[in-house]
């Protein structure tokens, strides 16, 4: 993922309230989410050159989405970063997690992880080893540390503290991720890639020929703890290609 926002134990009636943007190159081969077979019990797309992904939950209510850290001029990494969000959905416990976060961090690019265990929304960026149990509250991301307060990600957490106040509708929250808004040129980041890269990846929703916002997902877990999972598709044009949903209620570990 590129960007997200969140919100975590704000409202009575949905305790996890989550959206994000999938942006990636076109030609990077994808599958869209569905409950996986092997790894089983997985519900997520699939990044069919790696084999990981960037986003995805369990049977039992797990949820972890990850994002890249901007940076110019990286190495490249021995590991996928896709890897990090199937290995905590395979259930490893908190206190391993943590500890293989910290002890395999060098062994990714830059990254942002969040992930949920069904009672703690943890997040760790390997970048500054950055390491938190989120407290309630309205949070975004990008592709830097949690809440950097670039435009995209000050805007949309501004339109998602807004929304989140009028009456729950899918479409409505789904649509506060295709805003097109660039940046304007004093306010891009600098972050070692160049400012005609900064200047294509400012707004929310990204339309270019050969990158983009492939999708964009939504999660929503209400009160008795059943989860609503919508992945809409787009193409090369910023057009909706496919809309997936999923509704489910966690399985209680035996």
């Amino acid at each position: 993922m590129c960007l997200i926002t969140f919100a975590w134990r704000t409202l009575p009636e949905s305790p996890l309230v989550f959206i994000g943007n999938r942006d990636e190159f076109h030609r990077r081969p994808s599958a869209p989410a569905h409950w996986w077979e092997n790894p089983a019990g997985i519900l997520a797309g699939r990044d069919l050159q790696a084999n990981g992904t960037w986003l995805g939950l369990n049977r039992q209510g797990r949820f972890a989405v990850v994002t890249n850290f901007r940076e110019g001029g990286s190495e490249p990494a021995k590991r996928s970063r896709g890897e990090l969000v199937t290995r905590f959905l395979e259930g490893m416990d908190g206190d391993a997690h943590w500890n293989s976060l910290h002890e395999q961090a060098d062994d990714y690019a830059g990254f942002n992880l969040i992930f949920y265990d069904g009672e703690t929304l943890g997040y760790f960026s390997n970048r500054g080893m950055h390491r938190r149990s989120l407290e309630p509250g309205l949070y975004a991301l990008s592709n830097n540390f949690l809440d950097t307060p670039w435009p995209k990600v000050t805007r949309l957490k501004q339109a998602l503290n807004n929304q989140l106040k009028l009456r729950w509708s899918d479409e409505a929250m789904l649509e506060l991720m295709h805003d097109r808004q660039a940046a304007a040129e004093e306010d891009l980041p600098d972050t070692g890639i160049g400012k005609q890269w900064e200047r294509m990846l400012s707004p929310a929703f990204i339309v270019s020929e050969e990158y983009g916002t492939r999708c964009t997902s939504l999660i929503r877990q209400d009160q008795h703890g059943r989860f609503s999972f919508t992945e809409r598709s787009f193409d090369r044009d910023g057009l909706p290609s496919t809309t997936r949903q999923f509704n489910f209620l966690p399985e209680q570990d035996s």
